[in-house]
């Protein structure tokens, strides 16, 4: 049985082709590509790369300046917040609870829309193996190029999981029987149609948008459209912590807000959805709300 794509470059000595990851004294990463007669060059000194070049993991290298570094493959979480951007990344924070809460699974047929620069892309594509399928979509085709080398950079090679469409997904989705469709997007409640058509009966739409009135219109666009249940909205928050013998405190800097992340499950077809048992507060919606698809407003 043959290895998953992109498995055989994350294990063993060290090979030409293989992404590096150093880290200094003071713990700064530096990330470059091992290719034979290169050098790689700091303010300390340099050292060849062909000193790496079939050393095992972990392995400590000098330079010239006699600045040690520690040589690893760069973890996945690390790959794509140093990869060349072409729109902001989704975060490693995020792109675990996308995994995680929209449950994504090998061999899980997924559609994406709003590539960015591949990242999430990227940890789709690992999670769902080379049986899954991802079809992800991007309006801008300078993305989609620069999401396309960066993927391809990390598996070393296209992966056969994995189709790219530029263009809009309410215009072009054809997929059916998906499982999973994630949106990346300004105005997700766009797709709603599109995507309430692709997914299977108890499949989940996930989606990651940046504020509170994006948040606010998805979800009400997703109770008004029917085919959903009622959805769960919330944000990830990520401290890390400085710990230096009993100085052991919160660092003071922190990963905070970068999106909302909301999923809601497919209905079965001509299924309504329960009724809220929890009425909305007192002034939650105005006089003059006529809801987010023109409707009717509530009582």
């Amino acid at each position: 049985m043959s290895e998953p794509t992109g498995a055989a470059r994350r294990r063993g000595p060290f090979q030409v082709g293989d992404q590096v990851q150093l880290t200094d004294p003071k713990g700064r990463h530096y990330t470059f590509t091992l290719e034979e007669g290169k050098s790689f060059h700091t303010h300390k000194g340099a050292f060849p790369h062909d000193e790496l070049i079939g050393a095992p993991e972990g392995t400590v290298v000098r330079t010239t300046g006699n600045v040690a570094y520690l040589a690893l493959r760069p973890l996945l979480p690390d790959y794509v917040l140093s990869m060349p951007r072409g729109a902001a990344v989704v975060y490693p924070k995020d792109a675990g609870q996308i995994l995680a809460m929209a449950d994504i699974f090998p061999g899980a047929r997924v559609v994406e829309a709003g590539v960015g620069s591949g990242s999430l892309s990227t940890f789709l594509l690992r999670a769902v193996g080379d049986q899954g399928m991802l079809h992800s979509y991007e309006r801008r085709a300078d993305f989609a190029d620069i999401a396309r080398q960066n993927v391809e950079r990390y598996f070393g090679g296209p992966h056969p999981a994995w189709r790219l469409t530029v263009g809009d997904l309410q215009d072009n989705l054809s997929d059916t029987d998906v499982d999973r469709v994630i949106l990346d997007m300004l105005a997700p409640w766009e797709c709603l149609d599109a995507v309430s058509k692709a997914l299977v009966p108890g499949g989940i739409l996930c989606a990651y948008v940046a504020t509170t009135t994006q948040l606010a219109r998805t979800v009400e666009s997703i109770r008004e459209h029917g085919t959903f249940n009622e959805p769960t909205a919330w944000e990830n928050l990520l401290r890390t912590w400085h710990v230096e013998g009993l100085a052991v405190r919160p660092d003071h800097r922190m990963v905070g807000h970068t999106g909302f992340l909301l999923t809601a499950r497919r209905l079965a077809d001509g299924v309504e959805p329960p009724m809220r048992r929890r009425r909305p507060a007192k002034g939650a919606y105005g006089e003059d709300y006529t809801g987010p698809g023109g409707g009717s407003g509530r009582s």
